[in-house]
This record gives structure tokens, sequence and C-alpha cells, in this order.
């Protein structure tokens, strides 16, 4: 056995800081009032991230882009349905089932942060964008925002904890470990992520890249009339 780097440093404070901004986004709505700045703070946050974890899967380490865990369906149903031949190969990183759910939470988070922008809870608190749509518009968008996406985004995170803690305490796989080290202990040789700093720089320039951008868009003002 040994230690085999997987996920980048990026890709790890990417993970952390999305787990902890999700728990502000809960915890300030839960509050309402005054709290409501922090939660449209996060969700600003949020959305810089999402779009850095996308650039990263094209351009990012080998484990992390999309590329190396996007599987085909017939695979997904072979894992999903055990069988003995899915389940015997060794997936570094995400496997099929994994992949899926990536994929879920990616989609879900990016539609939630998006829509917060154009979301108003018709009292004091409203979306940077909400000025650019009518007030039909943006009360079927708060709708879609609070009770459509949040509702699965729970469900979505419930499910992604209960993976975990099967795979923890059925296969006695743990995957948070290498969330957190970076190396999964292999049996096989397999190429390590280039986890250097050079890359680290440049997912460092991306992210600032995708902050100047959410702040451009939540500035935007109407343009005045001629």
């Amino acid at each position: 056995m040994k230690k085999v780097r997987i996920w980048d440093l990026p890709i790890r404070l990417f993970h952390w800081s999305l787990v902890a901004l999700v728990v502000i986004l809960v915890v300030t709505q839960e509050i309402g009032g005054n709290a409501m700045e922090w939660h449209f703070r996060a969700g600003y946050a949020v959305l810089a991230l999402i779009a850095f974890r996308i650039l990263w899967g094209l351009a990012g380490t080998r484990y992390a882009r999309f590329s190396s865990f996007i599987y085909s369906p017939s695979t997904i149903l072979a894992y999903v349905r055990a069988h003995k031949q899915a389940l015997k190969e060794r997936y570094l990183g995400h496997n099929p089932l994994g992949s899926l759910s990536v994929f879920a939470l990616l989609a879900n988070l990016l539609a939630q942060a998006v829509s917060g922008l154009f979301s108003n809870d018709d009292i004091a608190n409203d979306g940077p964008l909400v000025k650019f749509i009518s007030k039909d518009l943006s009360d079927q968008i708060t709708w879609f925002h609070k009770e459509v996406s949040a509702t699965l985004l729970y469900v979505l995170v419930a499910l992604h904890v209960a993976a975990i803690a099967y795979y923890y305490f059925r296969k006695k796989q743990n995957l948070v470990r290498p969330m957190i080290t970076g190396d999964q202990m292999m049996d096989l040789d397999a190429p390590a992520a280039n986890d250097s700093w050079l890359m680290r720089m440049l997912a460092l320039m991306l992210l600032a890249l995708c902050a100047a951008g959410v702040y451009y868009v939540v500035n935007l003002s109407p343009q005045p009339l001629a």
C-alpha cells in the first residue's frame, strides 16, 4: 500500500469552504432579519466557488477534471446494481455513484445561488438583480429558491452524508480523510495529481477571476434611459 495524491489543495479548500458556507446559509436563513446580509454574502461566495469549480473541472489536476469522473449510463447502472465486474474496478477519485452526487450538488448549488440573486422576501431584503425583473417573476424565482432548490439541497446533502457513513461503516472506506490530507492509500500503481505550487497559483488566479465576475454581476445597475 502506498499514498497517492488524489485531491489537490484547491479542491480540498473548495470542498470544506463550501461546507462551511452552506451551514452559514442555512443558519442565517433560519435567523432572518439582519442575518440576511450575511446570507447574501455567503451566497455570493458560493456562486464564486461554483464558478471556480467549473473552471477547475476543465483546467485543473487529473482527478479534479470532470473528464476523470464522467461515466457512461451503463457503467453507472452496473455499479448501482452491484455488478461484480463493476465493483472490481478501482475508481480513483469519484466512483460512478459519487460522480452523480457531485454533479447533482454542483448543479443544485449553482441554481440556488443564481436564483438567490433574483429573490425577495417581501420585507426588506432583495437580491441584487431583482431590479432587472418584474415583481411577479421575482416571486416565482423566490418560490423556486426557497421551496424547490433549497429542499433538493437538503435531500442531496443528506444522501451525500449517508453515502459517506455507508462506505465508512459497511465497506470500511474512509472517504473523509483523503479530502483532508489529499492522499489515498492504494495497492496499485496510479498517477498522482499534480498538486504543485504552480497549479495552486493557477487555481488562485481562477478563483480571483470568478470572485471579480460575481462582484461585477452583483453590482450591476440598470442603464438609464437615453
